[in-house]
């Protein structure tokens, strides 16, 4: 898990980089939540999807956004943030020009950026998105999510209300060919206290069941 420096937008982007020796791995890049709540890429949370994607064989990179740890810059109340990530995308394309997939991952703000990245980055073939904060940002942007992906949240979760996750879930789930599955993890509340291995698990068996489906829709 080496320490790599990246050039951002902004100066510098600290960030934690695993390769996977699989030729043509697919890629995941893992967005952190928000800066000003003490959020990093050392995050559990981060870090539990970071580990779930290294075990199903993807080169994985998490960073700091602007501002954190050894990520030179300020907080930009997102915009900054969504270019940090963009940046940290193209880094981690130029080091697996041959991947076989492209995904994003994102906790809480950082599923908000992670979501507009998708946004702008038509190669991301799929999304992992944990206790998106649907209260509390503008999800609009969604129209068409042109990705397929996870949604994860707490049902305990005293930040961000189901409601407000169901009703992003129900909106994108209206989209045609859009297939958004939604696991939500009984007991657990925004930081999935006590039940990370359960978040792991949840990402690994879907981005399992996503590379089965693509590999036997291309073996037709």
């Amino acid at each position: 898990m080496p320490e790599i420096i990246i050039s951002g937008p902004d100066g510098r982007l600290e960030g934690r980089y695993h390769h996977s020796k699989q030729p043509n791995a697919p890629i995941a890049l893992l967005l952190h939540p928000h800066p000003q709540y003490g959020g990093t890429m050392n995050n559990k949370v981060v870090y539990t999807a970071y580990h779930a994607f290294v075990q199903q064989g993807f080169a994985a990179l998490r960073f700091n956004f602007r501002g954190v740890g050894r990520s030179q810059g300020t907080f930009d109340r997102g915009e900054g943030e969504l270019s940090d990530a963009a940046s940290a995308l193209d880094w981690l394309q130029g080091y697996n020009p041959n991947a076989s997939a492209c995904w994003i991952g994102g906790f809480s703000f950082g599923a908000w950026i992670g979501m507009q990245l998708l946004m702008r980055r038509p190669e991301i073939d799929g999304f992992v998105s944990v206790a998106p904060p649907a209260n509390m940002y503008d999800f609009s942007f969604l129209a068409p999510c042109p990705s397929s992906g996870l949604i994860v949240h707490g049902d305990q979760d005293p930040l961000v209300p189901i409601e407000a996750v169901q009703k992003l879930i129900d909106k994108l789930m209206h989209q045609r060919d859009i297939k958004i599955e939604y696991k939500l993890v009984k007991g657990a509340d925004h930081f999935f206290q006590d039940h990370l291995e359960e978040l792991d698990e949840a990402i690994q068996d879907y981005v399992s069941a996503h590379h089965r489906r693509r590999a036997a829709m291309a073996g037709r």
